[in-house]
């Protein structure tokens, strides 16, 4: 079995002074009976976050920054009539909101607009002759997640949408010369979207309106193509994401409770019965796995990471 927790830390200074007050229980034995084995050492401003590139390697996913092909992988794993991925490039398309501020724009979460399916397709469907314009084809994948297939996609490095969230967009705009097609189509959706019906409905209904998209998720997928989905892969709890974003330490120090009552548990139990586990810490800036070794007693009781307290694990992410 294999943990991987997103945002088990986060490198604001609220979030530690929370964790020097976290009961961890569960985790603080587990980590105790596990090695450290490998480390992904990063900053706060790669394009792909260290949960993604942690989550690609256990995919068998190549791992280069703002180049994880997530877009193509989520299109693998469509039904066969509905996206064959081949050796094209893809892209994940975010209908989003773009909050516009004095000094900035800053980027909505976009499972705060309750977008319906009918609604996002609708819009799909007014944006899609653009892309097209541009080589790129869209196809629907769920309401607040497109796919977009072009060869624009292939070498462009792009932020993930876990990076943006709630910041201002300046800093993660793609930047190199292939993106500039999608910088246009950004603005041009901001006109289009505007006056669109379905944004009309959604002020009447008090919602915010989709006024622009994210791409992120780009690249090709690698020939032969991994296969790295199935009984292996990784098991990723989001239970701490959503109050990490938001800044909300007491509600993640609530869900990190809860998580160290269940998945971390549960890992526990794993090692108790099987004698083999792996956890994958991940933080805003850096991964860390640790891995069940064969140790002796004496091992066991004279291993200096034992005697560390739980702040020391989740501190260095």
């Amino acid at each position: 079995m294999h943990l991987l927790i997103p945002y088990a830390s986060c490198s604001s200074e609220a979030c530690r002074q929370t964790l020097a007050n976290l009961a961890l229980p569960h985790l603080q034995r587990l980590l105790q009976r596990l090695s450290l084995t490998a480390t992904d050492a990063g900053d706060d401003y790669t394009l792909s976050p260290p949960h993604e590139r942690a989550l690609a390697r256990a995919c068998g996913l190549p791992v280069e920054d703002g180049r994880i092909a997530w877009a193509a992988w989520q299109a693998a794993s469509m039904p066969a009539n509905a996206a064959d991925p081949g050796n094209d490039a893809w892209a994940l398309i975010t209908p989003c909101h773009w909050q516009v501020g004095a000094d900035h724009v800053t980027l909505g979460d976009p499972q705060a607009l309750q977008l319906q399916e009918q609604e996002s397709l609708a819009l799909l469907d007014a944006m899609r002759p653009f892309f097209e314009e541009d080589g790129m084809a869209l196809s629907y994948a769920a309401a607040t997640r497109w796919l977009a297939r072009g060869e624009l996609f292939r070498n462009l490095a792009t932020a993930s949408l876990d990076r943006v969230l709630g910041r201002p967009i300046d800093a993660w705009m793609p930047e190199a010369p292939q993106a500039r097609p999608l910088r246009r189509l950004q603005n041009e959706m901001q006109m289009l979207l505007y006056t669109h019906p379905v944004n009309d409905a959604r002020a009447q209904r008090g919602l915010p309106p989709v006024n622009s998209f994210w791409v992120s998720g780009t690249g090709a997928l690698p020939s032969p193509s991994p296969s790295g989905r199935g009984g292996n892969s990784p098991v990723v709890p989001d239970t701490l994401r959503e109050a990490a974003l938001r800044g909300n330490w007491p509600a993640w120090a609530q869900s990190w409770q809860q998580l160290d009552a269940t998945e971390i548990e549960r890992l526990l139990a794993a090692l108790d019965e099987q004698g083999a586990a792996t956890l994958t810490l991940c933080g805003e800036r850096s991964a860390c796995t640790y891995e069940a070794r064969p140790q002796s007693l004496w091992r066991r009781i004279s291993n200096p990471l034992g005697r560390k307290p739980l702040s020391f694990f989740l501190e260095q992410l």
